[in-house]
């Protein structure tokens, strides 16, 4: 990894609109620069695209749906195939420019490259798997028949955190079933997505299927394609706020909708538990990504006879984490993406402690650069905290005492969010009660980990709406077709 420059690697991108499988700048020539949130130091600009290119990225999906829709699903399948393979190949390099755009270290962007590249192996193969079905009619008189169809132009829109794995897990299957695209990455990490349209191209995506805008402006670019009329589905990770926004949008031209929105885990930890797996659990569930993951732990429930051995354990643990930029060798804990997500999180902590949290470790921001805050675990939350109700994004573990299983499950059902939920228990009936009890698109049940690209992805409740991977995310960007047939 160190023999690869990290101004090579930037350069190596484009930087304009990829819009009709060419690179284009923004009309009016505006651009906007991609920080390193470990400096604060601009990287480089890219194009900052405007409403007329927002309309002319659509003009080139829609154009080009009628010849994708009939392309054979083995010939789509092998275009992600072979995406695959380029993103194994080049996974170092794709992963130092995500370290250098998001801040996560470079060993986790290592990990999000191959998790990324499972989306595309794992559509490639369900491309040839869209099925459909012929039945007698109940009276005899007829015959049924269904079939599948790709909804038509889909508008995604991807998040900062995983600026790789959100737009594989809905490029894969839109091409798998034959759906052009608009895709929006978001202001903050641009350059993955850039990185990612020249990877499909090159594995022989034909011009148009993907066109990728980065804009400063995603409100005034997105919104007239979501009134237009002519895309027919839209795509959104992202918080709950935006989303609802979205979805009041997406009403008017009654577009399908796909919504994977914020979180705000609970992690509950029973007495009879394996104690080291629960610990090591919790530090795969709260530390991934450094925080900043809908499906962080975001709640931790330790029942009152394990919960100081608990807290002394997790406290150990994150007091040892190397922090720095995410280039450097062995750093576990980098930077928060921006200004606003430290601030975020300092209000949290401070509007906990005033409240009569303890602060077990961290609790600060650090001094110098970038946006870093300290790994950080609180004991004694009260109900009442924001933290036990907003979502952090961020490496604070604040943890809550409970007695009875009750009690638990009252406490990880009280909010409006249902992403994923985290138990651990050695007793199998407890953990199947507990686990059909919890209001969760979601259960890790002794483990702290469930994205998987082979297993349904969502939430219930305010968390979202529809499913992305395992064998039903590719009938999101399918329209069922009932044909009458008379005999």
């Amino acid at each position: 990894m160190s023999s690869i420059s990290e101004a090579g690697v930037v350069t190596s991108v484009g930087k304009e609109l990829f819009i009709g499988g060419k690179w284009v700048p923004a009309t009016d020539g505006k651009t906007f620069p991609v920080l390193d949130p470990s400096t604060g130091e601009s990287l480089c600009e890219v194009a900052d695209a405007s409403p007329a290119d927002g309309v002319s990225a659509l003009d080139a999906a829609v154009a080009a749906q009628a010849d994708w829709a009939n392309v054979a699903p083995r010939e789509r399948g092998e275009i992600l195939r072979r995406a695959y393979e380029l993103l194994i190949k080049r996974a170092n390099k794709l992963a130092l420019l995500m370290t250098l755009e998001m801040g996560k270290p470079l060993a986790e962007s290592k990990g999000e490259i191959t998790y990324a590249a499972e989306f595309f192996r794992w559509f490639a193969e369900e491309a040839v798997r869209i099925d459909g079905g012929y039945a007698v009619a109940p009276n005899g008189s007829g015959r049924f028949l269904v079939t599948k169809q790709p909804v038509g132009p889909c508008l995604l829109i991807t998040p900062w955190n995983f600026p790789m794995a959100m737009g594989t897990r809905k490029i894969g299957p839109a091409v798998a079933a034959g759906c052009t695209m608009v895709i929006k990455p978001a202001a903050q990490t641009p350059l993955s997505m850039l990185a990612l349209a020249a990877i499909l191209a090159e594995a022989g995506l034909p011009e148009g299927v993907l066109n990728v805008l980065t804009t400063s402006d995603s409100g005034g670019v997105m919104e007239p394609l979501i009134r237009d009329g002519r895309a027919r589905k839209l795509s959104f990770t992202g918080s709950t706020g935006v989303g609802r926004k979205l979805l009041e949008q997406c009403a008017d031209k009654v577009l399908r909708t796909s919504m994977e929105l914020g979180g705000n885990a609970p992690f509950l930890v029973f007495e009879d538990a394996d104690l080291d797996a629960a610990i090591e659990g919790a530090m795969t569930a709260k530390m991934r990504n450094i925080g900043e993951a809908c499906t962080a732990a975001n709640r931790f429930y330790v029942q009152r006879g394990i919960v100081d051995e608990f807290s002394r354990r997790l406290t150990e643990r994150m007091e040892a984490l190397p922090m720095g930029r995410g280039t450097e060798e062995g750093v576990v804990v980098g930077p928060l993406i921006d200004e606003a997500a430290v601030e975020k999180v300092s209000g949290l902590v401070a509007d906990a402690t005033e409240r009569g949290a303890r602060v077990l470790t961290g609790g600060s921001t650090v001094d110098g650069p970038g946006n870093f805050y300290q790994a950080t675990v609180l004991t004694d939350v009260p109900k009442d905290a924001r933290l036990a109700s907003e979502e952090i994004f961020g490496p604070v573990a604040p943890i809550t005492p409970f007695d009875s299983e009750d009690e638990a499950i009252a406490a990880a059902n009280d909010t409006e969010f249902g992403l994923v939920s985290y138990v651990y228990t050695s007793d199998l009936k407890r953990a199947l009660r507990v686990s059909e009890r919890l209001e969760a698109g979601m259960i890790g049940l002794n483990q702290g980990l469930v994205s998987n690209p082979a297993a349904p992805f969502g939430g219930i409740k305010q968390s979202g709406l529809g499913r992305e991977g395992g064998s039903v995310g590719i009938d999101e960007f399918l329209e069922t077709k009932y044909i009458a047939v008379a005999l």
